[in-house]
C-alpha cells in the first residue's frame, strides 16, 4: 500500500513514494493493549484477582466490549501512521501516533538485512524485515510485509547499498544463489546430545529443585530456581533444535546466505567483507566424528552463527568464502607456551596456542571444548602487550588484538621478548593488510 508524494517544501523536488505496512499487521498490534492489561495482572495477581472477584459478569462484558475495540483502534491507527520509503540515499521509517519519529537509515551504512517469518506470520503469508546497522546496538525493522514485497525490499536495499542506482536497483532482484551446505536434522539433533552445555543444565534442573527442598521446604522457592533451569535445559536442548533446524548456508553475490528454523523461520544475509573475526568451536565429544561449530563476529550485526554443526572439511571450505585465500591453521602446528607458563595456569597451560600466517592472526584456547579464532590483519585495530605479576616473575606476556566487532583475541602465555617481537609484527601486518583489503560492500 503507497501513500502519494507531495512537494518538498525545502528543496522545491518531488517527494518519494511513501508505504504501508502488511494490512495484517494492525491484528498484531492491537494486542498491545491486552498485553498491558495481562502484564498487570501477573505481577500483581493477588489484586488482580480480587477485582475479578468483585466484577458482575455484565461488568466483565461490558470491559470487554470497550477493551476490544479499543485495542483494535490502536492497532488500525498504529499501522495507519507507519510509513516507509526508500530514497536515493536512505531508508525513511516513520512511526508514532502521538509522538512522532523518523527513523533516516544511511544505505550504505546498512550491515545485514534479514526476513524472519514467525510461525503465525508463515501461515498469514507475511515477513519481518530486520536490519543491522553500523553504529547501532537497535535493530529497526519493518513488521510486517508481504512475503514477495518483503523479499523484493531486501534485494533492493542490498542492491542500493551496494551502490547500484535507484533507477537500477528495481531491476537487479534477489541476486541467485549457490548451496554450500544443509545440516541434517539427525546429525544436529546428535551434535546436541553430544554437547556437555545440554547435560549440565539438565543435571542442574534435575539436582538443584530437590536440594532447595530439602534445605527450605518452601515451594515458592523451588520454582524461582526450578522454572528458569528447566527454561535453560530446554533453551540448550530443543530450543537450539528448533532454532537451527533445516540449516542452509548458500553463497550469493550479496554476501552468505543463511535459512534455518523449524517453526520460525529465518533468511539472514553475512557479507564477508564486513566479518571481523572467525570462531571454530570444537566440542569434546564432537571430535571423535570430526564436527565443528563455526561463529562469527560482524561489526554492528547480531549475526554470531555460521555452521551450527558440520565436518571439519566442510566446515574449513565455508569459512574459505567467507575469508577468501585464508587455510585454517591446524592445532597442531600452533605453537604452545613455554614449559615455565604452567606455574601461571597449572594443566590447562597446554589449550593456549596462536600462530600468524600472511592472511590472520589466529589464537586458540581451552582443552576439554576447543576454540579457534581467526581475526584477518585487516580488520585488527589495535595490538597490546599486558603482563600480569605472575607472567612478569615467569618472563610471560599476553598480546591482546582488539576488532571492530568490540571483540579481543588474546594469544596467551607467551614468552616476553617473543610476545614484543610479535606486537611489532602484528601492528605491521594490520597496516599492510587495511591497505591491500578489499571493499566491505556488497556485489562488488
Amino acid at each position: 500500500m503507497t501513500v502519494p508524494g507531495v512537494e518538498d517544501a525545502v528543496s522545491g523536488k518531488p517527494s518519494v513514494t511513501e508505504r504501508r505496512l502488511h494490512p495484517v499487521t494492525p491484528f498484531r498490534r492491537a494486542w498491545a493493549p491486552i498485553a498491558v492489561v495481562a502484564g498487570w495482572a501477573v505481577h500483581d495477581p493477588d489484586q488482580a484477582q480480587r477485582h475479578l472477584t468483585r466484577l458482575t459478569t455484565t461488568t466483565l462484558l461490558a470491559a470487554l466490549a470497550v477493551l476490544v475495540p479499543a485495542a483494535a483502534l490502536y492497532g488500525f491507527l498504529t499501522w495507519w501512521f507507519t510509513h516507509f520509503a526508500v530514497t536515493d540515499t536512505e531508508l525513511r521509517i516513520r512511526t508514532g501516533l502521538l509522538f512522532r519519529r523518523t527513523a533516516h537509515i544511511r544505505l550504505e551504512r546498512i550491515q545485514a538485512v534479514d526476513v524472519t517469518q514467525p510461525l503465525l506470520a508463515r501461515v498469514a503469508g507475511v515477513a519481518k524485515l530486520k536490519l543491522d546497522v553500523v553504529g547501532t546496538d537497535k535493530r529497526d525493522e519493518l513488521a510486517f510485509l508481504g512475503e514477495g514485497d518483503a523479499r523484493a525490499l531486501r534485494a533492493e536495499l542490498l542492491a542500493r547499498a551496494a551502490g547500484f542506482a535507484p533507477e537500477a536497483a528495481h531491476e537487479v532482484g534477489e541476486a541467485p544463489s549457490r548451496q554450500l551446505l544443509r545440516v541434517p536434522p539427525r546429525v544436529l539433533a546428535v551434535s546436541l546430545v553430544l554437547t556437555g552445555a545440554t547435560w549440565g543444565s539438565l543435571a542442574a534442573a534435575l539436582v538443584v529443585p530437590p536440594l532447595l527442598w530439602l534445605g527450605t521446604h518452601s515451594v515458592w522457592t523451588v520454582l524461582a530456581s526450578g522454572v528458569p533451569l528447566l527454561g535453560a535445559a530446554g533453551a540448550s536442548s530443543v530450543g537450539r533444535f528448533v532454532g537451527e533446524y533445516d540449516w542452509t548456508v548458500a553463497e550469493s553475490p550479496d554476501g552468505l546466505r543463511i535459512d534455518h528454523g523449524l517453526l520460525d523461520r529465518t533468511h539472514e544475509t553475512v557479507p564477508p567483507g564486513r566479518v571481523q573475526t572467525v570462531r571454530m568451536v570444537e566440542p569434546l565429544l564432537w571430535r571423535r566424528r570430526g564436527w565443528v561449530r563455526i561463529e562469527l563476529d560482524v561489526a554492528g550485526s547480531s549475526n554470531s552463527v555460521l555452521v551450527p554443526v558440520a565436518p571439519r572439511e566442510v566446515a574449513e571450505a565455508v569459512v574459505a568464502r567467507v575469508l577468501p585465500g585464508v587455510t585454517v591453521p591446524r592445532v597442531t602446528s600452533m605453537a604452545q607456551p613455554p614449559r615455565r607458563a604452567r606455574w601461571c595456569v597449572p594443566l590447562w597451560w597446554r589449550g593456549y596456542g596462536f600462530a600468524t600466517t600472511d592472511a590472520v592472526f589466529a589464537a586458540r584456547h581451552g582443552l576439554l571444548r576447543r576454540n579457534l579464532t581467526l581475526v584477518p590483519h585487516a580488520k585488527v585495530q589495535s595490538v597490546r602487550l599486558t603482563q600480569g605479576p605472575w607472567e612478569r616473575a615467569r618472563g610471560l606476556a599476553d598480546v591482546h588484538v582488539d576488532t571492530g566487532a568490540d571483540k579481543t583475541v588474546t594469544a596467551r602465555l607467551r614468552d616476553a621478548q617473543e610476545a614484543a617481537e610479535l606486537l611489532r609484527e602484528q601492528a605491521q601486518r594490520s597496516r599492510t593488510g587495511r591497505r591491500g583489503a578489499r571493499p566491505d560492500r556488497w556485489m562488488t
